[in-house]
């Protein structure tokens, strides 16, 4: 940190981003009202490319123009959604601390008010998540899913046009914009899997900034901390660069740690699932253990053809 008064904070200039990055900087203004937190917004690779499909930018395309400001010492830290960044981070930067997780599951917005099941045969839903589409396809595989593209209010308005009758998102986003009212229905996590790092903030600061490190850890939230370490390990465990649907969710049941993960073709013809519990103590046995289990369960055949890819 090179000005303690004056706090350069990076983060992507969308809505969405925005709200995100106020909701860890009001904590930070009352624990530290002397300093002056500044947020510098970056474009990344991912904003450019609009119409490019999501799919062909790979996780971490909406972080690294971030990662390089913040190696380049033109911000003290970064504010991430937690499920954009690869497993591996740049050498020199850290995930300093987490905020409080928001709502991890999925939602389905549609304009008739229909949920999933009440969807006529036919109906077109968006997403361009290959996760979300396997694991829906199971569900219904006579819906289409097409992909979208678009801030969160630009995919709920075209849900009132011809292309799509509904869209899938994720929960936290809509209520950290306030658009709760938006949401049609919220997708069990035993039915709809959540990303790796769904619904939580990463805060992102260099290894060696320990003003910064030290400022930052004043906000961490533990639960949210211990939960997506274990769901990051598992995603480095199981091959985070492969084009196979994969999520990991953890969270905290009777004191345990208790994660369910999958891995599938995106057209849902094949879907693997685990649920394990664990001692908190160590997230990061916990997540590498899971990703384990599920390619023993019979999930390492596609994941390797993913990789091969």
């Amino acid at each position: 940190m090179t000005d303690p008064t004056n706090v350069r904070v990076g983060s992507r200039g969308s809505p969405l981003s925005l709200a995100q990055t106020e909701e860890i900087l009001a904590p930070l203004r009352a624990i530290y009202p002397n300093r002056h937190f500044v947020v510098v917004p970056v474009i990344t690779g991912g904003d450019r490319r609009k119409d490019a499909p999501l799919l062909s930018l790979g996780r971490g395309t909406f972080a690294r123009e971030i990662e390089m400001a913040l190696l380049d010492g033109e911000i003290d830290f970064a504010i991430h959604s937690a499920k954009d960044l690869p497993s591996d981070l740049p050498d020199g930067l850290t995930l300093a601390t987490f905020g409080e997780r928001r709502d991890p599951r999925d939602v389905i917005v549609s304009a008739s008010g229909n949920t999933l099941a009440e969807m006529p045969a036919g109906s077109r839903l968006g997403t361009s998540s290959p996760r979300r589409t396997a694991q829906i396809s199971v569900l219904r595989p006579d819906i289409e899913m097409v992909p979208i593209r678009g801030n969160v209010g630009t995919r709920i308005y075209k849900t009132k046009g011809l292309d799509y009758d509904g869209v899938v998102l994720a929960a936290a986003g809509l209520l950290r914009l306030g658009m709760e009212e938006k949401i049609t229905e919220y997708l069990s996590p035993a039915v709809c899997t959540p990303d790796v790092g769904q619904g939580a903030l990463a805060v992102e600061a260099r290894s060696d900034d320990l003003q910064t490190l030290e400022v930052l850890m004043a906000i961490d939230h533990g639960p949210t901390t211990t939960a997506v370490t274990a769901e990051r390990a598992f995603l480095a465990e199981i091959g985070g660069g492969c084009q196979v649907p994969v999520a990991a969710y953890a969270r905290f049941e009777d004191g345990r740690l208790h994660m369910s993960a999958m891995a599938g073709l995106s057209d849902g013809s094949h879907i693997y699932r685990v649920e394990l519990d664990y001692a908190p103590d160590d997230p990061q046995s916990a997540g590498q253990q899971t990703a384990r289990r599920l390619l023993d369960s019979g999930a390492a055949e596609i994941v390797a053809r993913g990789a091969a890819e």
